[in-house]
């Protein structure tokens, strides 16, 4: 009877051990929703700048813009430029591109770097006595900084300050100074 009572309570003791509850099935854990893959298109981004003045001098400049985020805070894109000037004894038309560089430093604000070439015109007095023009070409270097303002979810305002370090202040100059300021919208899909 002891052997009996001992089994008893070695089986009461082990029972509960074996016999515990089973667990309810545990569903799968659910799945992070997956990082919507962003497609090429969405890194494009477009934009430029009109200006035009009118008066003594009249003045229209084109220069669409279309760039391409190749990293989250860099930028990379090309400028084509148009801009036809017209005085009261000549008239010109300067054309050229820009390729550019940006990074965003903090929040909007963003250092940039561009190649810049111009073929540009510019007023000549003939041997004659007349007045023509002429043709030349610069190549020019230029880095700076800007900011971009917010305008909505996918467009923004920016406006960039660039020193021009190869920058040549001969009498046919390409520019009047070795600092551009520069204004534009950019639009992203």
């Amino acid at each position: 009877m002891k052997k009996l009572a001992v089994a008893a309570a070695v089986l009461a003791l082990a029972l509960p051990a074996f016999a515990q509850t089973p667990e309810p099935p545990t569903e799968p854990a659910p799945e992070s929703p997956a990082k919507p893959k962003s497609s090429v298109r969405s890194k494009f981004f477009f934009g430029g700048g009109v200006g035009a003045a009118f008066g003594a001098v009249d003045y229209v400049e084109i220069a669409p813009l279309v760039g391409f985020r190749v990293a989250p805070r860099v930028d990379l894109g090309v400028q084509p430029f148009y801009r036809w000037t017209n005085a009261s004894y000549y008239s010109t038309t300067d054309y050229g591109t820009r390729l550019f560089a940006r990074v965003r430093i903090v929040s909007s604000f963003f250092a940039e770097a561009d190649f810049q070439f111009t073929s540009y015109e510019y007023p000549y007095e003939y041997p004659n006595g007349s007045i023509g023009t002429t043709r030349a070409s610069n190549s020019a270097f230029l880095a700076g900084a800007g900011y971009t303002v917010p305008l909505g979810r996918s467009a923004g305002l920016y406006f960039s300050a660039l020193y021009d370090f190869t920058y040549d202040n001969g009498p046919h100059a390409a520019y009047d100074s070795p600092v551009q300021f520069q204004v534009g919208v950019a639009v992203g899909f």
